[in-house]
């Protein structure tokens, strides 16, 4: 295949730009107006291309930083090069596919997951909550998880609201994962009362811990 350039690549997603698209992305803090399918096609086209994933990253464009994280190689970055990129993705969508597509599959990503809970900026910090609660649920080996539920019970309902999102995911996925904390979970949720009246579509989950929990637990019995 030859070599794609920024510019080719810049010129198509300009095409693919609906208005309609933009509006709907912008009610939910995105602003690009790209339909994910037809970016998901363009980055099956251009196959994995770290080079070029870096060049459009470096374009600051919404969907051109999608497009990037979906043609690089997760494991080609470095440390550093991760967390200047977190604090750069300031849109959910580049935010929430950042850290699920490169980082989560980085060598560094337990570092990162560290460092990042820590960090002052609560944008940044719901990163290193998302990097746990994926740990809770696949490798909890290590995790001090009633320190966790302390952590969970102090802040969590005055929290900013993306870190507040990120820390009610990790306080469910503890009482859905490990049947020794689930009470204390539920409690701690019930009390709190963060999501409770969180709009929830007809045949989803709602986003409220005890429910959340009590949900899935059951799903998990009717297997």
């Amino acid at each position: 295949m030859t070599e794609t350039t920024v510019a080719e690549v810049m010129a198509e997603l300009a095409a693919l730009d609906d208005p309609k698209a933009r509006e709907v992305n912008r009610k939910h803090g995105d602003d690009h107006g790209v339909n994910l399918g037809m970016l998901r096609a363009l980055a099956k086209r251009l196959k994995t291309q770290q080079e070029l994933a870096r060049q459009l990253w470096a374009t600051a464009d919404t969907a051109a930083r999608l497009l990037a994280i979906l043609i690089c190689r997760p494991k080609a970055f470095e440390r550093a090069e991760l967390d200047v990129m977190l604090r750069e993705a300031r849109t959910p969508k580049v935010h929430d596919w950042l850290v699920n597509y490169v980082v989560k599959k980085n060598p560094y990503a337990e570092e990162l997951r560290l460092a990042w809970s820590a960090d002052p900026d609560p944008v940044v910090a719901s990163a290193g909550w998302a990097l746990t609660t994926e740990r809770v649920a696949k490798k909890p080996e290590g995790l001090d998880l009633p320190g966790l539920l302390d952590v969970v019970e102090a802040e969590l309902r005055d929290a900013p609201a993306r870190l507040q999102w990120a820390m009610n995911h990790c306080l469910a996925q503890i009482g859905i994962e490990h049947a020794a904390h689930r009470a204390r979970a539920i409690d701690i949720g019930e009390r709190l009362e963060v999501l409770k009246d969180y709009p929830t579509p007809p045949n989803c989950t709602s986003p409220f811990a005890p429910i959340w929990i009590n949900e899935m637990v059951r799903r998990q019995h009717a297997k």
